[in-house]
């Protein structure tokens, strides 16, 4: 099964971490920690006005995923489950901040910024980037966990809950979107 498919690797680790985790080991724990803590870094980074929020949302979506792992029923990629979890506390932190914050400060916060790496620096990606961010929230979202995140449609339908027709609409509207204003540009 290893190399049947591209992931096949990922896939096998990923087995064995969750077999360690069911049986006690903390390896397993740490390994997929290990693995997984820079990619949900930077969603939640994506998702958090400032890095300080990001980090919390992060240790908290590891703290979530330990506790409820004796609830979890392995049903396809658990990285799936995971950036489920993380999107479910980012969006828990973010509206306790915004409970808390004055309003003069929420709107100095403004847009997120889409501009995480694996979007690039060139002039061309900064266009790309404003184009981005004018998508609205549902679009952005989509184009981030599929280009930046580098998950697939079907993980995508997981992560947002959306059915799998609906992410594949969503991402052709928004690469519609994109490339028609990359067209202006030009």
């Amino acid at each position: 099964m290893q190399g049947d498919a591209p992931g096949g690797l990922i896939l096998t680790r990923e087995n064995e971490w969750l077999r360690k985790i069911a049986e006690g080991d903390p390896a397993g724990w740490e390994e997929l920690t290990d693995f997984y803590y820079e990619d949900i870094l930077r969603y939640c980074l994506y998702h958090a006005p400032d890095r300080s929020l990001a980090e919390d949302a992060v240790q908290e979506t590891f703290l979530k995923v330990v506790r409820y792992f004796p609830n979890y029923r392995h049903r396809g990629r658990f990285r799936a489950f995971l950036y489920k979890v993380a999107a479910n506390t980012c969006a828990d932190l973010w509206r306790r901040r915004r409970e808390e914050l004055p309003m003069e400060e929420l709107e100095a916060v403004g847009a997120v910024s889409v501009g995480e790496p694996g979007f690039g620096r060139a002039e061309e990606e900064m266009v790309f980037q404003e184009l981005v961010r004018g998508l609205s929230e549902e679009l952005r979202e989509i184009v981030y966990l599929r280009f930046a995140q580098d998950l697939k449609l079907r993980e995508i339908s997981q992560v947002t809950g959306l059915p799998l027709r609906t992410v594949q609409s969503r991402l052709r509207s928004a690469l519609r979107q994109i490339k028609s204003g990359m067209e202006k540009e030009e």
